[in-house]
């Protein structure tokens, strides 16, 4: 079985209930940051990072980020026609080609966990290890998060490997926390992780954020998990029965993580690309805010 990763999952089936009533006719996947929809940030990622089938565990509910990811040969011909070439051109840029992109749509009908939306894709992703993306967590690199997972996965150490970043010792009840044996640079051997511990009970402070590189008998182990927290199919329950056989670690990527599933995390986020706008740079400076964006959330 090849290790390279041809197969990226985006679970985005979820209602966005935070940020309703804004969600309640648009998807939270397509709410902007700056000028650019969530999902866009996962995608190119996903893209940068050399994946071959994109696959969309959606909801019925929620056909708009179908027609948001896919390209609109029609909307392009109207701006065309109208002189907006530029326009048209980024669009087509942007989206993905239903003859040249291999992309997925599968519905998750009931909100049954990220591992039961993990598994809604398992009949249609290619052979070896899969790559799955959490588009509420933005991690603005470059390199992308995912390019540099992909580049430091080696299978023969360890099957399963999950993106980290060290939170305050008071925010581990906030996040899935590594068990953390050894250290190999970036990479955090574990034998295991601990769902949202309290501090005095986190084994390290590593988080557990939403970039995954699997083994392929994930999608087994999902087949057999059962609920967890919430009655839900936890991914994380999964990942932890597979140590044993697969190994486990976790990587330190470069970039700046945004929980975009947080009203805080948006506006940080949003914050933080503008600062890089000159235009809106500048207004941030004629309102009197600084530039500097808050840390991540």
């Amino acid at each position: 079985m090849t290790s390279h990763v041809r197969t990226a999952i985006f679970p985005v089936a979820g209602l966005g209930t935070r940020f309703l009533p804004a969600t309640k006719a648009t998807p939270k996947e397509l709410l902007p940051v700056l000028d650019t929809p969530l999902i866009q940030y996962a995608i190119d990622e996903a893209r940068d990072a050399g994946v071959e089938r994109m696959i969309f565990v959606s909801h019925p509910a929620k056909q708009a980020i179908e027609r948001h990811v896919m390209d609109d040969a029609r909307l392009r011909a109207t701006l065309t026609a109208r002189g907006k070439e530029d326009l048209a051109e980024e669009l087509a840029e942007h989206a993905l080609c239903p003859v040249q992109d291999d992309v997925v749509f599968v519905m998750q009908e009931e909100p049954l966990g990220l591992g039961h939306a993990v598994l809604c894709a398992r009949d249609h992703a290619l052979p070896g290890p899969v790559a799955v993306l959490l588009p509420d967590d933005l991690i603005l690199g470059p390199p992308g998060a995912l390019s540099e997972m992909i580049a430091a996965y080696d299978p023969d150490s360890a099957g399963h490997m999950v993106a980290t970043m060290e939170v305050a010792a008071e925010d581990t009840r906030k996040y899935g926390i590594l068990s953390v044996t050894g250290r190999d640079g970036r990479r955090l051997i574990a034998d295991g992780m601990v769902e949202k511990p309290s501090p005095t009970d986190a084994p390290s402070r590593d988080a557990v954020v939403g970039r995954y590189v699997l083994d392929h008998s994930i999608f087994e182990a999902l087949a057999t998990q059962a609920p967890g927290a919430g009655g839900e199919i936890q991914l994380t329950d999964a990942i932890a029965r597979g140590v044993s056989r697969v190994g486990l670690v976790g990587f330190r990527y470069s970039g700046r993580r945004f929980d975009c599933g947080s009203k805080v995390g948006m506006l940080a986020a949003t914050l933080e690309l503008a600062s890089h706008d000159p235009d809106c740079a500048a207004l941030l400076r004629e309102m009197g805010l600084s530039t500097d964006a808050p840390r991540a959330a």
